[in-house]
């Protein structure tokens, strides 16, 4: 039973790695996430800036495992791109030998005083989740709940690092014999390096158990070499296999690039050794020599030393081959397109604004395209749930924010060149833009949300709610439409029919909540399936004020009395007896009230028995 329950809290560690790397990853994401991008993109740039910035981070937190994994959940949040990360994969590979150094230079009961024993794994994950856990509980910022976030994932990360150690460390002893059992069989030895390390999950903890037979008894270099080379390639394995679980393809060839690596470091080592020993510039003074443990941390210094130089230059030829296994699925139209307008934003561009600006004008309209489609989709979720469907919903959501970040820095590196008043409306109409199209499609993902809340309680929406919704979701569907219309052609026509549009939807809205509080005070309704509608109608609202101020800002952009006075604007439209706006007010709230009246003498009907026609939900279209 003794094996079961280490199994147990083997797997225990495991899933608490995981979790740790996933909500570190959310964190990340929901940070400000242009600037952090923008500084990781500077120093990643180049891979030698990678290289050191991998080796730093690993000698600080002394695990390579944790600072790939990081790598990882920073290339899966779109904060570093694959080939930005090969330059930390190498460093990490050459920073975790610190370790080995440091247990050789100080015994580690005294390394408590050591400035250095403050990054060790046991001391800086509950620091890690004390300081998590206080910026959650008792700051009041969203910032720093994220934060907090962030901390809490790197603390939880180290806990299961930890557990998955202590659940092996009473086989240290026959690890250790095992290890130094090969001496006359260096494939064997390779092979026990990778066997060790594998289960332990930590080179410098195979590394550090080495050491310590090195001080107690001695090992020789030809006993010792082979084994540490399999020690490098058993922990690319363990961090392979951790960091491919749900991974995107990205990601996936980050590990790969770990793998490919260490097998080219380890191949490299050998050829050098052999060459070295037939020549005779490796003797057998050498050969058979008795190491201690800081031998031993040398050895295993600079076969990680090294290799990341001489191999440092290839790290595209390693991008490569990872692409090549790992190749990147089959984009559809959408895909490719907005691919090749975030391709399009050419830097070389931004001394010329106004060809810099029709780029970003572009893709914004890609933007547009995007949340309309995904807008369509969450109101179909509401009357027919596809887990498909969803998938799609959050994959566009992926799409827009990475064209909001990628358009909004763009627009701003622009801002040095901008001379004229034209390219400087344009350049404020274009920042305002931006952010309306991508919280229209984050209201998208909140009904597709309220959906699945829905379906995962079982519940459903009366046929009168669902009656009403199909008239607001239209209404809004409507309004979404003419604004992209006045977008794309930059039309005042249709961007001042957008205001009045945006006061019906208000009052429909309004009197659709009536009727939500009188279904709820006569018992027509639960309280579960009215928190829902009320969610999605408030959702519907906030889409319509989107499309209100950006067409505002789409007619200040043309006329400078509206332009930095927009709300003032809109106050004196309201009171104003303006034709246009008469017009378009009532000719929309014949339209939409007209069919809410409609619905209800059918409800009527049904009520007293009178044929009507029953509601049936809109058609599902899968945009």
């Amino acid at each position: 039973m003794d094996i079961f329950y280490r199994i147990i809290s083997l797997l225990g560690g495991l899933a608490l790695f995981l979790y740790g790397m996933r909500i570190m990853g959310d964190g990340l994401k929901s940070s400000s996430g242009g600037a952090m991008k923008a500084a990781l993109a500077r120093v990643t740039t180049k891979p030698v800036m990678g290289f050191i910035l991998g080796v730093i981070v690993t000698c600080m937190i002394q695990s390579s495992t944790a600072t790939i994994v990081l790598t990882v959940g920073l290339v899966g949040a779109g904060f570093l791109t694959f080939r930005q990360s090969i330059g930390i994969v190498l460093g990490a590979n050459v920073g975790t030998a610190i370790t080995a150094q440091i247990i050789r230079l100080m015994d580690l009961q005294a390394g408590s005083t050591s400035i250095l024993y403050f990054f060790k794994s046991d001391n800086l994950a509950p620091l890690a989740l004390t300081v998590g856990i206080i910026l959650i509980m008792f700051v009041k910022k969203q910032s720093a709940s994220t934060t907090g976030t962030i901390f809490m994932g790197f603390g939880i990360l180290f806990v299961g690092l930890m557990n998955m150690s202590a659940a092996v460390s009473t086989m240290s002893e026959q690890l250790s014999a095992l290890l130094v059992s090969f001496e006359d069989n260096y494939f064997l030895g390779f092979l026990a390096g990778v066997a060790v390390t594998g289960v332990i999950q930590s080179s410098s903890a195979v590394v550090g158990i080495l050491q310590s037979i090195a001080s107690s008894v001695g090992v020789t270099f030809c006993a010792v070499f082979a084994v540490i080379i399999g020690v490098n390639i058993g922990d690319c394995l363990t961090t392979f296999l951790v960091c491919r679980i749900g991974a995107k393809n990205e990601q996936i060839r980050v590990c790969l690039v770990h793998i490919i690596y260490n097998v080219c470091a380890a191949i490299l080592i050998f050829a050098a050794i052999f060459i070295l020993r037939i020549t005779g510039v490796i003797g057998d003074d050498l050969w058979f020599k008795t190491l201690d443990s800081g031998g031993v941390a040398n050895i295993h210094g600079l076969f990680r030393l090294i290799p990341a130089v001489v191999l440092l230059p290839f790290s595209g030829f390693f991008a490569a081959i990872a692409e090549k296994i790992v190749p990147d699925k089959p984009l559809d139209e959408e895909d490719a397109d907005i691919e090749q307008n975030l391709r399009d934003l050419d830097m070389h561009l931004i001394t010329s604004p106004g060809l810099a600006l029709a780029e970003s004008e572009h893709l914004i309209g890609h933007m547009a395209d995007v949340s309309l489609k995904n807008y369509k989709a969450s109101v179909n979720q509401i009357f027919d749930f596809r887990e498909k469907r969803d998938g799609k919903i959050a994959h566009r959501e992926d799409l827009l924010d990475r064209m909001a970040d990628a358009s909004n820095q763009y627009i701003i590196a622009v801002s040095p060149y901008v001379k004229r008043p034209r390219d400087h409306r344009t350049q404020n109409f274009q920042l305002r833009a931006l952010v309306a199209f991508e919280r229209i499609g984050d209201l998208a993902v909140n009904i597709n949300d309220s959906a699945r809340n829905m379906l995962q309680g079982k519940s459903e929406f009366s046929e009168n709610a669902k009656s009403e919704l199909v008239i607001a979701t239209d209404a809004v569907r409507d309004i979404l439409q003419t604004t992209l219309q006045a977008y794309r052609e930059n039309s005042i026509t249709e961007a001042q029919k957008v205001e009045p549009m945006e006061e019906v939807i208000d009052e429909l809205m309004e009197e659709l909540r009536s009727h939500h509080v009188y279904r709820m005070t006569h018992s027509l309704c639960d309280a579960y399936r009215g928190i829902e509608f009320q969610n999605i109608v408030n959702y519907l609202e906030r889409i319509s004020d989107q499309c209100s101020d950006l067409a505002v800002y789409l007619l200040g952009r043309y006329d400078s009395a509206i332009d930095g006075r927009e709300h003032q604007y809109l106050h004196e439209l309201h009171h104003s007896d303006d034709m246009l706006y008469q017009e378009e007010f009532n000719n929309n709230y014949e339209k939409y009230f007209g069919r809410l009246k409609a619905q209800a003498i059918a409800e009527t009907d049904t009520d007293t028995g009178t044929e009507s026609e029953t509601f049936t939900a809109p058609p599902a279209v899968n945009p």
